[in-house]
């Protein structure tokens, strides 16, 4: 896939979505492109922090600090309990996971986070690949902040109408999913 258009929905989804994102944690082995991303909100006041994908360094981040969670870190229970453990009272995760295929993965992962958020949806990353959607608060297509969006500048995929088409899914993942995805 493009690297720019994986770029833009990782970091956009997430960062038009929540109401105001101050602190941004990013958690990745390459995060040059999110961090370029994160760049084009001119007008908002976002802090962003970096880690490496480790789960070691994950330990070690502070409590309630982050409003958004970026993350490529390959998740299992106890690095759920610590993106919660993060995150403030309204604050969302974006994290990679495996395809929707892998049906009893998923489920587990989404099952977990359905502990913690209210709203857990997977969504489209442009080519058959999803990502995942999990927030404390708000929800991505009912809460996208236009006027954000419409201010970013130098987006070559993400937009308006991106955003919550990225969240329809077929009947085959509805079925599969019946009572996980939490939206």
């Amino acid at each position: 896939m493009k690297d720019f258009i994986y770029n833009e929905m990782m970091v956009h989804v997430g960062l038009c979505t929540h109401k105001e994102p101050q602190n941004v944690l990013i958690i990745s082995s390459n995060s040059a492109g999110f961090i370029a991303e994160i760049q084009k909100y001119k007008n908002d006041d976002i802090s962003c922090d970096v880690i490496s994908a480790d789960i070691n360094l994950l330990r070690d981040v502070a409590d309630n600090k982050y409003d958004v969670i970026i993350s490529e870190l390959e998740s299992d229970a106890a690095i759920l309990a610590h993106y919660n453990r993060v995150l403030n009272d309204d604050g969302l995760l974006v994290t990679t996971h495996p395809s929707l295929d892998d049906v009893a993965e998923n489920k587990k992962i989404m099952q977990i986070l359905g502990k913690y958020a209210k709203i857990v949806m997977p969504y489209s990353l442009g080519n058959n690949a999803t990502a995942i959607l999990a927030s404390k608060a708000y929800h991505p297509t009912a809460d996208i902040i236009l006027q954000r969006v419409d201010l970013l500048d130098d987006l070559a995929y993400y937009n308006c109408d991106i955003h919550p088409a990225a969240f329809a899914t077929g009947n085959n993942v509805r079925k599969e999913y019946l009572g996980i995805i939490k939206n």
